[in-house]
């Protein structure tokens, strides 16, 4: 991977990589792995209110009886053995 940065941008990148004892490729490496890991468990995560979450262990706990458009659902759903 190529990227293109400002020479005080470098200048940053390579003292800090410095004083990580590292170089500057396994730097921006492990600190954009670091950034992609964030954003990746970010999507991943649902946040709910906790009213909301109360709500859903209830449902869970309780479900509500099928109603016909589930059963109709269901019922067109391929059969498995």
């Amino acid at each position: 991977m190529n990227i293109r940065v400002k020479p005080e941008v470098k200048a940053r990148l390579l003292r800090a990589a410095a004083l990580r004892h590292t170089d500057l490729t396994s730097f921006v490496t492990q600190s954009a792995l670091r950034a992609a890991e964030t954003v990746i468990a970010e999507a991943d995560t649902i946040k709910v209110s906790e009213r909301d979450f109360g709500r859903i262990l209830e449902l869970l706990d309780n479900p509500p009886k099928p109603n016909a458009k589930l059963r109709a659902a269901a019922a067109a759903l391929p059969k498995t053995r």
